[in-house]
């Protein structure tokens, strides 16, 4: 049960966001543009990044939610999500993405960890500095959200259907609807 009134039957960071449209008109637009504007980054590499974090937090609905996003934007790759969660530098992804995964593990126990060293890194397998920023800011902001989710004790579904339904919905329409 949730710490606060929010709507029956509505999971996760939505309930929220139902109940309170002048924060969610702010954190959907946020996030349709972290995870849909441009970019070089790929929608299935930021969900992926998303999903991630998510999941080093701990978070539920945010883990289910966005791994179900990156499979259905990664397609006959979608395996990269369960491999990523399982250890990144064991996953079957670019230099690149691990360089930037690695950062966005940093970025999730503490923005101070990220060194140089790990940035020079980023930018020896071709990151570009909008991808450093992009990376930081996602990692960032999904902290922000499965806190957000986590700390009102939100409900969670436990169907794995529910979020393949979510998942597939949000690959195709993002998060402005």
């Amino acid at each position: 049960m949730a710490h606060i009134s929010l709507p029956d039957g509505v999971p996760g960071i939505r309930g929220p966001l139902a109940q309170y449209p002048n924060t969610a008109k702010h954190l959907t637009g946020l996030t349709q543009e972290l995870l849909r504007g441009p970019s070089t980054l790929t929608p299935g590499e930021r969900e992926l990044i998303a999903a991630y974090v998510s999941s080093e937090n701990n978070c539920f609905f945010c883990t289910n939610s966005h791994s179900a996003a990156a499979r259905h934007l990664l397609g006959d790759e979608a395996d990269l999500v369960e491999q990523v969660k399982l250890g990144v530098e064991g996953a079957h992804i670019s230099p690149k993405l691990k360089a930037l995964l690695g950062i966005a593990k940093k970025v999730q126990v503490n923005g101070r960890e990220v060194t140089g060293d790990d940035v020079a890194r980023a930018r020896a397998e071709g990151a570009t500095d909008q991808e450093i920023h992009d990376t930081v800011l996602i990692a960032a902001a999904f902290c922000m959200f499965n806190r957000y989710v986590d700390g009102l004790g939100t409900w969670s579904p436990d169907d794995p259907k529910m979020y393949d339904l979510q998942g597939a919905h949000l690959a195709a329409n993002g998060y402005g609807s």
